[in-house]
């Protein structure tokens, strides 16, 4: 979470729901396909040119992930199967660069100009080269089939059919209809792309000599990790065929669709695998979230950059944004968490009185001394949702603590009024030793199972589960001596 000013929280949505993690392709417009011009070395008196389209992209995705993830090695690694994916493809020609965000969430996507993009998060994932290599693979397919010229062709046709029938036809009705079938047509369209991109895919890692069955044992893996999370928060695992307007086909019907296109190529243990060039190259890795931008141990949040902590309600599970913090439980509470400055001569109860919830009634306010620190809090009632907003002044900005309850019981309440009593300021000794959470690679000893070898894993919850879908492993498998597997620890 950065400091981020907001005046206001726009709609009551913004503190009850907390961000899905994605799993898929981001679509990019034509107009941003152009590759960047050459600069001769030369010009240190030429003004700048100005930012093309496709670097305005890039800087856009870098900030909303966090921004680019170093780690020489692992680069390396990656781009060297990217070439190696290239020269088996039907573009050679083509020019790959692989780039890393520094973001827990589970995501690859590509620009047009060969830029391709994946997350710490999905490669904490992946097990092996050829599952790495299915990822990188699909995205290329992406770039070299033009699906995102195609998809903003679609776009625009859908738009010119809505005018159409709106400012010519004169029928607004009309309109909505035309575009709402206009939408169904391109979800349509964008999964067929995601289809054929697979299918690529799995064609390219073959010839590239990597395992064809890597992609669906990525995918497979991918779709474990969304259902332990949603198990997290207390969610329903995501179910085959509900979200039908989806650009992404649900994750069984892909891993179904790619075990049938690895099997036309040959039977399992056709391909290179090389689990153990893989482990080496994520061995390390910054697991979870980036302390520069605050991290969670269970409950409690840090943020050692800006020296506060706080403990969140008990059941919460954190996702933390660039913009905000925020926290589900599964019962439906949510919090939210972001920081503003005072107005010159503005006061907290001024502060407060201006920024509660559009469409929620605000109670009195209630002064309070927080851990020597000025705050105030009050109730504001909506017509769904109830809130507790607190604003707590730690130097020059003021903290708000956004917590919503569809039933706001004195219990919960009091849950509620604990968590804003337990922010409090960083010692910087404390500030100094927070630490990462990072991938450990480690030998299974003998006598090693799953629950051995999760209770070195630095999580309470689930600790078993997460490290079984961490290593694609399937429950109870056993691990024989030897063999190396993820562990998260700090």
């Amino acid at each position: 979470m950065r400091l981020h000013a907001i005046r206001k929280i726009r709609s009551l949505f913004a503190v009850a729901l907390a961000a899905a993690v994605v799993a898929g392709c981001a679509a990019v417009k034509p107009e941003e396909a152009a590759r960047e011009p050459l600069v001769p070395p030369e010009a240190p008196k030429v003004a700048p040119s100005p930012p093309t389209a496709v670097s305005q992209e890039q800087a856009r995705i870098a900030a909303a992930y966090g921004g680019v993830y170093e780690k020489p090695d692992l680069s390396s690694y990656l781009n060297r199967i990217a070439d190696r994916l290239t020269a088996a493809s039907d573009r050679p020609e083509l020019r790959y660069k692989v780039v890393m965000l520094n973001s827990p969430l589970i995501n690859a996507f590509a620009l047009p100009n060969g830029s391709l993009y994946v997350t710490r998060g999905l490669l904490a994932v992946a097990n092996d080269s050829s599952e790495l290599a299915a990822v990188l693979a699909h995205e290329m397919a992406h770039v070299s089939a033009r699906h995102a010229m195609q998809r903003a062709d679609e776009e625009r046709k859908a738009v010119l059919v809505s005018r159409v029938v709106s400012d010519i036809l004169q029928d607004q009705e009309g309109a909505a209809v035309a575009l709402a079938r206009g939408k169904l047509s391109l979800a349509s369209f964008s999964r067929a792309q995601e289809l054929e991109a697979d299918r690529i895919g799995v064609q390219n890692i073959a010839r590239a000599g990597f395992d064809p069955y890597g992609a669906s044992r990525f995918l497979l893996s991918m779709g474990r990790q969304a259902d332990l999370r949603s198990a997290a928060l207390g969610q329903k695992p995501s179910q085959p065929g509900l979200d039908f307007l989806s650009t992404h086909p649900s994750t069984p019907e892909r891993v179904q669709l790619a075990v049938a296109a690895a099997r036309q190529i040959g039977a399992p243990g056709v391909g290179e695998r090389d689990r153990d060039a893989y482990l080496t190259a994520i061995d390390g890795m910054v697991y979870g979230d980036d302390p520069s931008q605050g991290f969670a141990r269970g409950r409690q949040f840090l943020h050692p950059r800006l020296g506060f902590s706080f403990y969140a309600p008990a059941g919460f599970t954190f996702e933390n944004g660039s913009e905000a913090l925020l926290g589900v439980a599964p019962d439906g509470r949510a919090l939210r968490m972001d920081a503003a400055r005072l107005a010159p001569g503005q006061t907290l109860e001024g502060y407060i009185a201006e920024n509660w919830v559009d469409g929620a009634a605000p109670g009195p306010v209630e002064k309070l001394q927080i851990n020597g620190m000025e705050a105030v809090t009050l109730i504001a009632r909506g017509r769904d949702w109830t809130f507790r907003f607190a604003a707590i002044h730690y130097g020059p900005d003021v903290y708000r603590l956004i917590f919503a309850a569809r039933d706001l019981t004195p219990e919960v309440d009091n849950g509620f009024r604990q968590s804003i009593q337990s922010f409090r300021r960083l010692s910087q000794a404390e500030s100094d030793t927070a630490r990462p959470l990072r991938l450990d690679v480690v030998r299974a000893r003998p006598g090693d199972t799953e629950a051995t070898l999760a209770s070195r894993m630095a999580f309470q919850d689930r600790a078993p589960e997460r490290f079984a879908v961490l290593n694609g492993l399937a429950p109870g498998e056993p691990i024989r001596p030897g063999t190396r597997v993820k562990v998260i620890d700090e």
